[in-house]
């Protein structure tokens, strides 16, 4: 069994998919991210998973008030990433509601500063790791490093991150398979736990989840926009009740 979490990513006020993490590729399928958000919680999902694209970009929080207007809608556990570069924006964060903060670029530019933030507010802080090439992409991905992406994960080994959201950019909004093989060696490599994400798009991504036996969970987004995986079969699936049927016709 594993965790769904379906992803609302925020660009300018508005509920988008982005086409390989490009912010001139973003097809908009919701104008009420807050309405979009209690859908999904109503469908039965136990979590959620923001984006603050602007905020990413801009290296601090953008879409304020989207996101508080979900945080309003809904009484499920939110996880929030995009422009948390500080330690007064983690705190302002938390004290809205937000249950779990994703630090990305920080990660790689302040490793120290995750640290400490682990430690300020236990259970609280994961890791996202979003890999280009292999390699770990920060500001919003516009910018690529040369560091590993398990490179990255093994520097946390201790630090106390609740969790790594490992995203396949070159698969993120395509539709083209999620990358659970390499989301899943991750996982082996270290002891945090791994959400996968990037690419979903049918039963079958999900399914490829729950049989690596060590991800705790997958991001959906475009897959259930486009209405191509029903979001009940995917909670089923997810929850190992629905059986796997094969490839999608």
């Amino acid at each position: 069994m594993i965790t769904l979490y379906p992803a609302i990513d925020l660009k300018d006020g508005n509920c988008v998919r982005l086409y390989k993490g490009d912010m001139g590729a973003a097809t908009v399928f919701s104008d009420d991210p807050a309405a979009q958000a209690k859908s999904f919680v109503d469908a039965g999902c136990q979590w959620l998973h923001l984006v603050d694209l602007n905020g990413a970009f801009a290296g601090s929080p953008v879409n304020v008030k989207a996101v508080e207007a979900i945080l309003r809608a809904v009484n499920v556990p939110v996880q929030l990433g995009g422009g948390i570069r500080d330690i007064q924006t983690m705190d302002a964060w938390l004290s809205a509601g937000i249950s779990r903060l994703i630090l990305g670029t920080l990660a790689v530019k302040n490793p120290d500063l995750v640290r400490q933030a682990c430690k300020l507010f236990p259970g609280k802080i994961a890791v996202g790791i979003d890999a280009l090439g292999g390699k770990v992409a920060v500001e919003g991905w516009a910018e690529a490093s040369e560091l590993g992406v398990i490179d990255l994960a093994s520097m946390f080994e201790d630090a106390g991150v609740a969790a790594i959201i490992h995203t396949d950019i070159d698969r993120d909004g395509t539709l083209s398979g999620v990358n659970a093989a390499a989301s899943s060696e991750l996982a082996a490599a270290v002891n945090i736990p791994v959400i996968a994400s990037g690419g979903v798009r049918d039963l079958d991504d999900i399914h490829a989840c729950v049989q690596a036996g060590n991800i705790e969970g997958v991001v959906t987004g475009r897959a259930i926009y486009d209405g191509g995986m029903d979001l009940n079969a995917a909670l089923k699936t997810a929850q190992g009740t629905q059986p796997n049927r094969g490839p999608s016709c």
